[in-house]
């Protein structure tokens, strides 16, 4: 904020009684979640924006986020979708002469409650040592006990379903529909460059809302179905569970990214968990063991797959495994072209290193 601006007090509360005080950004108010972590240096608007995001208070790791502005090109799906934002320093001037606005005239626009002036740094080595919970911000009150109160109705993440939440309300179309190759999405908060990076390589994508019944998915004909991303616990999915058994019965390409990792696993009898604090970033190494080769990867989850059910099941096999703590990021299922990774190969913000997964993809269903 200027610096002939006076700042409001604002504070975070922690479920475990922590309490941090800051100064207000974006919109004066309340707000809760649970609360996590990205570790990325660039890419904050597409961050917020990224549907599986949602239900979630975001800190971001980065000191100065805000300092090149919003840009109304640069988002992963049409509004902010983190409930609430932390930062060390987040800056209303910025330096990119393109960009649309502010990020605290976006966030207020957006409505979105923010704090700053926290050290991010030891908040971030507390929730890595005590695990994600639940948090409230507020720019409105600093009564601590009032806020705690609040705070204690905040539902769990786990068990929560919130796909639906995000998803599209209507089917629609991206890419030439002349184009021999079909892929039917399914939308449990798909982020925009996932189906950009289908649609260049050729494909005709037509993406339909969480709960689409099967018999409409067939009756577009599509060449291989995809899988997407989204926010919430996948167990608490079972209409997509029994969704992706059917569409593997077809024998038909099929592939997911993030949420649609874990609920192909889920669809062939492997279980999911919540994490400790969960992977969220642009710098996660993971090797693929079918290569050999490794990625610096883009994550954002908070539920994994189970490595011993995977290890185990005569049906799935293990193809990328995260060098940081050997948690499951891909699978391919046996004796059907079905495969999936917990990582985000469209990657943006972050490297290109997995691009070749939807090159993959489309020479399956070639």
């Amino acid at each position: 904020m200027p610096a002939t601006t006076e700042q409001r007090n604002a504070v975070l509360i922690l479920a475990d009684g922590n309490v941090f005080y800051g100064k207000a950004f974006g919109k004066i108010g309340t707000t809760s979640g649970e609360i996590c972590f990205n570790t990325g240096m660039t890419g904050y608007q597409e961050v917020f924006t990224d549907p599986s995001y949602f239900g979630q208070v975001l800190i971001m790791n980065n000191v100065h986020t805000g300092n090149y502005g919003v840009k109304k090109d640069d988002r992963e799906s049409d509004s902010v979708k983190i409930r609430g934002l932390i930062g060390r320093n987040l800056e209303e001037k910025y330096s990119r002469m393109m960009a649309d606005d502010s990020l605290q005239d976006y966030l207020e626009k957006q409505n979105v409650v923010a704090i700053e002036e926290i050290d991010t740094r030891a908040l971030v080595a507390h929730i890595r040592t005590k695990g994600a919970m639940n948090c409230i911000i507020s720019s409105e009150t600093t009564d601590v006990e009032d806020l705690k109160r609040q705070l204690a109705s905040v539902p769990s993440m786990d068990g929560l379903e919130l796909a639906s939440s995000v998803s599209t309300d209507e089917v629609y179309h991206l890419g030439d529909p002349e184009s021999p190759i079909r892929v039917a999405v399914m939308d449990y908060g798909v982020k925009k460059n996932i189906i950009q990076c289908l649609a260049d390589r050729g494909a005709y994508v037509r993406v339909h809302p969480a709960k689409t019944p099967v018999k409409d998915l067939l009756e577009f004909n599509p060449d291989g179905y995809f899988i997407s991303n989204g926010p919430g616990d996948p167990a608490a999915m079972p209409y997509a569970v029994e969704t992706v058994k059917e569409l593997l019965k077809t024998d038909k390409p099929l592939f997911g990214i993030c949420l649609g990792h874990q609920l192909l696993a889920l669809a062939n009898g492997i279980p999911t968990f919540k994490m400790h604090h969960g992977h969220r970033g642009l710098n996660h190494p993971v090797k693929n063991i079918v290569t050999g080769y490794c990625e610096i990867t883009t994550q954002n989850h908070g539920f994994g797959v189970d490595p011993e059910a995977v290890r185990n099941s005569p049906n799935v096999e293990i193809t990328h495994v995260n060098l940081n703590d050997e948690s499951i990021e891909g699978i391919r299922i046996k004796g059907k072209p079905a495969f999936s990774v917990q990582y985000h190969p469209e990657s943006t913000p972050g490297p290109h290193d997995s691009r070749y997964l939807f090159d993959q993809f489309i020479g399956m269903m070639k």
